[in-house]
């Protein structure tokens, strides 16, 4: 799977971070961003706990075909 973050969407309640923080952070300006290597989101069993977790549904789990 792949993890996007749609920065015009964030409102930067920080539930992301707060709910994976080995997977997702805060940027600069508050809004939610993935680690550096952890784009795919592999082997965080809280990944999708995460993205349910986003009070403006800002984050989006792209599956990989055949997967």
């Amino acid at each position: 799977m792949r993890i996007q973050v749609d920065t015009d969407r964030c409102v930067g309640a920080g539930m992301c971070a707060l709910t994976a923080p080995g997977v997702f952070t805060q940027d600069d300006d508050g809004h939610g961003a993935v680690l550096p290597g952890r784009e795919d989101g592999a082997g965080d069993p809280l990944t999708r706990d995460a993205v349910r977790s986003c009070p403006v549904q800002a984050i989006a789990l792209e599956e990989y075909p055949g997967r």
